[in-house]
């Protein structure tokens, strides 16, 4: 078996230089604590989302004795398991929609330029690492931090492009697009 220069086996290639840098925001620290003989061992959970501001967005958990540690892990594991989510004019979604996971719900609407990121906590930052600067989140249920991430998640792996619609259905993208504020039956009547 010939192998790669430059590398070991089963190693992934090193990034390209013009990639852009990730950013990375740690979400939650859990400390968990396991009962033993002597005591109580300490470890800790980390929950980290990473993204280039581009529209590439994941999250990973960790776990480790020491906090540092767990938080390299869980980056680790968030950059191997980032989606591309397509962006209106790269600043917000192209449209709205509603995630779920376990207990949790989030609705994500897109919003018009100038509103900023209104979304609390762990979903504010899967979107200010993803770049997105408007849109409007609302979390219903579940508050803890691992499932409205995965249920935001699960909404922007869904949200699709015009131009993919389009494609997928065989239709033009200017008939996919309503013109703004036209009601259908004025659609209907124009075309």
């Amino acid at each position: 078996m010939a192998r790669r220069p430059g590398g070991k086996r089963g190693e992934r290639p090193a990034q390209q230089a013009d990639e852009v840098e990730l950013k990375d925001k740690l979400v939650h620290i859990n400390r968990v604590a396991k009962v033993v003989k002597g005591g109580r061992r300490f470890s800790f959970a980390a929950l980290v989302v990473v993204g280039d501001g581009r529209g590439r967005v994941g999250y990973g958990t960790g776990k480790a004795r020491e906090v540092p540690e767990a938080i390299r892990k869980a980056t680790d594991h968030a950059k191997h398991n980032m989606v591309r989510v397509p962006l209106r004019d790269g600043r917000t979604l192209h449209h709205d929609i509603e995630g779920h996971y376990g207990a949790g719900r989030v609705i994500l609407r897109a919003a018009p330029a100038g509103t900023g990121v209104i979304a609390g906590g762990p979903m504010r930052a899967v979107f200010e690492t993803m770049g997105v600067q408007d849109v409007v989140a609302k979390s219903v249920g579940s508050s803890n931090a691992h499932n409205m991430v995965k249920a935001t998640f699960r909404a922007l792996v869904r949200c699709s492009s015009p131009r993919a619609v389009a494609a997928r259905r065989g239709k033009k993208v200017s008939e996919i697009i309503a013109r703004r504020g036209e009601t259908p039956a004025a659609e209907r009547a124009r075309g």
